[in-house]
């Protein structure tokens, strides 16, 4: 909201415009706008039984259209005062933010509850979890990253608790990134899956040789057959 000064000393006051997301600031600098003007009471009268003056209203009423984009100029344009004009908006405006705030809170309460299932990788559940995020971010709610770490490490399978306990015991999970937190779990995962694979392989050859020591038990059982024959 600027200032530009006139020929004759006085300021014209330039007017903030409505946008989607915008309307609590909205309403605040223009209230100041009016108020400068000496017009806000026609929207807030000082004594609600004493008529607004005309002169009053309908400069408050032409102050108001000066900053609206064309969609809500069109949904107010019958409204005979400025306080109904007024009203009008704050009604559509709010109704949307009403909106915009239960979908927020529906996307945080499905982030809380996200957890990671016990046959999906890593880097899958971090996909399903961003996406949740980039969604509430882009409503205009703020997520910290340190907030959604800690997160993570709460919905990820007992399989990864070694490494959960000890990022959250030792690590700076303030200053941790969620990427950090995922190379941390992925290389975890990566050293159990290694150390299965070599006990599956030692079982695997302990069968073998069973295998091998029947064959040998069957041939010398076979030789005392022979000798008794």
């Amino acid at each position: 909201m600027e200032g530009n000064k006139t020929k004759g000393g006085s300021y014209g006051l330039s007017y903030p415009t409505l946008a989607r997301n915008n309307y609590t600031a909205w309403a605040l600098k223009m209230k100041v706008v009016m108020q400068a003007q000496g017009v806000w009471r026609a929207i807030e009268p000082i004594d609600p039984k004493v008529a607004v003056e005309e002169k009053a209203d309908n400069v408050a009423l032409a102050m108001i259209y000066q900053g609206l984009p064309e969609d809500v100029l069109l949904t107010i344009a019958s409204k005979k005062t400025a306080k109904d004009a007024w009203d009008t908006i704050k009604v559509l405006c709010q109704g949307a933010d009403k909106a915009k705030r239960a979908r927020i809170q529906n996307l945080k309460s499905e982030f809380e509850m996200l957890h990671m299932n016990e046959t999906e990788q890593i880097e899958d559940f971090q996909m399903r979890m961003i996406g949740l995020v980039t969604n509430i971010r882009a409503l205009g709610e703020t997520m910290d990253e340190s907030y959604i770490v800690k997160k993570l490490l709460r919905a990820v399978p007992t399989r990864f608790l070694q490494i959960t306990s000890t990022l959250e015991q030792f690590g700076d999970l303030e200053n941790m990134s969620v990427e950090e937190a995922v190379g941390a779990l992925k290389a975890h995962e990566e050293r159990v899956k290694g150390k299965t694979e070599t006990k599956e392989n030692q079982l695997m050859l302990t069968e073998e040789e069973w295998a091998k020591r029947d064959g040998e038990e069957k041939k010398l059982l076979l030789t005392r057959e022979e000798w008794s024959a």
